[in-house]
């Protein structure tokens, strides 16, 4: 039995500093994701998005390396989601379970894609989590709607929480390429069976489906949001410009009633 597990240790990982810096062991690797054999059956992965993934590592060896992948990464999790997975090797046949594999051999191509599937399933894991708090902060701001009639955000607080959306965004649209099945399940029926198998195992679409729909939510409040902030801000001009009229007009019938008194 092959123990996998996946880490979400960061925002990112730059990737290719890291592959400069440690060239011993590598067996696959693009701009995106490094693929180490570490030994006999053991293997580490490692994606730009943050993730790091290790099967039939000990505790020791990958506190060690997550110690030496961790000067690479921006923004470090003090707490680090993880996904655990089992491989069972030398089965009859490809069976798919309850956070468990059962493979026919453990060829390295098999175990590779293992891996990223879990290490996809993890990154989904986090960019869920993050979409879930924006949508709290929005349920917040629109509960304040409801109760007060009014928004209680100011200009800058929306500007930020704009960004702060537009941040996560952009950053799933980056890595949309997670994905996607690996150019090598195209040419091989028995890996592509095993790709799909996972993915469903893992619910990978539906969940990804679950946060784009959470994002549009959030896009569809912020333009209200906007909107109002900028019906708030219109309405506070003509107060002013209304009021500039009134002291215009005031002074004049005060200077005409000195000049006539």
């Amino acid at each position: 039995m092959l123990h996998v597990i996946s880490y979400q240790i960061a925002d990112s990982i730059d990737v290719k500093a890291f592959r400069a810096a440690y060239r011993e062991g590598i067996y696959h690797y693009d701009a995106d994701e490094l693929f180490y054999k570490m030994g006999e059956e053991t293997f580490v992965y490692i994606f730009k998005y943050g993730v790091v993934c290790f099967l039939n590592c000990d505790e020791a060896r990958t506190d060690e390396f997550l110690k030496k992948i961790a000067p690479y990464c921006r923004n470090v999790f003090e707490l680090k989601l993880s996904e655990e997975f089992e491989v069972e090797t030398n089965a009859r046949e490809n069976k798919f379970g309850y956070n468990k594999i059962e493979i026919v051999k453990p060829d390295i191509e098999v175990l590779r894609l293992i891996m990223l599937n879990v290490s996809q399933s993890v990154a989904l894991d986090y960019f869920l989590e993050q979409t879930n708090l924006l949508q709290e902060e929005t349920n917040n701001h629109t509960l304040r709607l409801e109760q007060k009639g009014r928004m209680d955000m100011s200009g800058r607080d929306l500007k930020m929480y704009i960004g702060k959306t537009l941040n996560l965004k952009n950053r799933i649209a980056e890595n949309l390429y997670i994905f996607d099945s690996p150019p090598e399940t195209w040419e091989d029926e028995d890996l592509n069976r095993i790709d799909l198998g996972l993915k469903r195992t893992f619910d990978l679409q539906e969940r990804f489906r679950d946060i784009r729909e959470g994002l549009e939510i959030i896009k569809e409040n912020l333009e209200l949001f906007k909107d109002l902030l900028q019906y708030r801000n219109s309405t506070f001009l003509e107060w002013i410009i209304i009021t500039l009229v009134f002291m215009e007009v005031l002074n004049l019938l005060i200077e005409k009633i000195f000049k006539h008194g």
